[in-house]
């Protein structure tokens, strides 16, 4: 998943989802002030942050934080850190502990393994995000309309041939190829809608209600019920290249987010409430952003993250590579006490850009749903790094 975000993703006002679990989505994202312009966490500056005993880190959430973070240790070990803040041979001796760590010490293993460190001014943001669980079917039968598309066989990178070759730097964009042989941009939502991918894509199963399934796509991942009480868990699988529009932001510049008559509560509930109220304004709404998400069944027991290993409610957090090194424990004291405490950063998000920028994961049911749909929360942010990395970092 990447996680995909949803307060922030859908009302685009304070920071923009992820999006997503595995693979993420767009839009604006917030930095912290003292990290703006910076590329990485180096570059926004590295302090030394608390002593871990004084953060008041609790035995359940450190238990927790411990078993994601040997779960993450395998492709920790395996991959580079884009944020410029440790090297591979850092996590080793971590790593190698936490194999074998006794859970009722979890709280010790962090306090003689880490030190906290602060990037930028440490300001933090959090929105929240979830796996949703809507209503499905493997058949295509009457109430369950909607189907869940695969990556279709058409949906390529290509440069269009009106872009010179020495303009051609970066991965090329996402299209297709047209009758006449041309690249063009690829379907868009409205388009899919309409029946463009019929014979273009396997279709992995049919959900029922088309607004709980916009909704998923937003998150990347989630599960489908289907009559006979079968789950089937689908992720991201990629996305139709086309532009990303948090609907959320357009409601509130038509003026139908906020307080007072007619105007609706600005979380994913009162969203979900204005497009039920008003369905034919709704679909455009919904129309407006283009990107379509596509999926592939996912079997194990949780949706994978950005990292490859899976996300665990209240144990991991989305962040931007460049600022924290997938894998790092990361701890919040948020004025959202529930998003407070210790997290394993294990998963990313288009909106989830900038030093101190993180979205929480929330699990499944209408209490994760309601957490991550309400989820803002602001205070301070610090990672957790390798004693030898904090020391190479800070000097101390």
């Amino acid at each position: 998943m990447r996680a995909l975000l949803v307060l922030a993703m859908l009302l685009a006002v304070s920071a923009c989802g992820r999006g997503a679990p595995q693979g993420s989505l767009p839009p604006p994202a917030v930095t912290a002030p003292a990290a703006l312009g910076a590329a990485s966490a180096v570059l926004a500056g590295v302090a030394l942050g608390p002593t871990l005993a004084s953060l008041n880190l609790g035995d359940s959430d450190a238990r927790a934080a411990l078993a994601s973070f040997a779960e993450s240790c395998p492709r920790l070990l395996a991959r580079d850190d884009a944020s410029g803040l440790t090297r591979r041979s850092d996590w080793q001796a971590p790593c190698d502990a936490a194999r074998g760590w006794d859970p009722a010490r979890a709280r010790d293993f962090f306090a003689q393994t880490f030190t906290p460190v602060q990037i930028g001014d440490g300001k933090a943001f959090a929105t929240g995000y979830f796996e949703p669980e809507i209503a499905g079917s493997r058949t295509r039968r009457s109430g369950f309309e909607v189907p869940v598309y695969a990556m279709p066989s058409d949906l390529v990178r290509a440069w269009p041939d009106d872009v010179a070759p020495s303009e051609r730097t970066g991965r090329p964009p996402l299209g297709r190829y047209d009758d006449q042989g041309r690249f063009v941009l690829y379907h868009d939502r409205a388009a899919i809608e309409d029946g463009a991918l019929a014979g273009k894509a396997q279709v992995i199963a049919w959900a029922a209600d088309p607004v709980e399934f916009f909704f998923l796509q937003i998150q990347g991942s989630g599960r489908l019920r289907t009559p006979e009480g079968e789950v089937i868990r689908i992720g991201y699988a990629g996305q139709n290249g086309r532009e990303y529009v948090g609907i959320g932001s357009v409601m509130r510049e038509r003026g139908l987010l906020g307080e007072g008559p007619g105007k609706y509560a600005g979380s994913m509930q009162g969203i979900m409430a204005y497009i039920r109220d008003n369905p034919r304004e709704g679909r455009e709404l919904m129309r407006l952003n283009k990107s379509w998400i596509f999926f592939s069944e996912i079997k194990g027991d949780g949706p994978l993250g950005a990292l490859g290993v899976p996300v665990r409610r209240e144990s991991s957090v989305a962040a931007d590579p460049a600022f924290v090194p997938l894998g790092a424990p990361v701890w919040l004291d948020l004025d959202r006490p529930e998003a407070d405490g210790l997290w394993i950063a294990q998963d990313t998000g288009g909106a989830i850009k900038g030093a101190n920028r993180f979205d929480t994961f929330w699990g499944a049911g209408e209490d994760a749903r309601r957490i991550a749909g309400g989820m803002s929360g602001r205070g301070q942010a610090y990672v957790l790094l390798p004693r030898e990395a904090a020391a190479r970092l800070t000097g101390r």
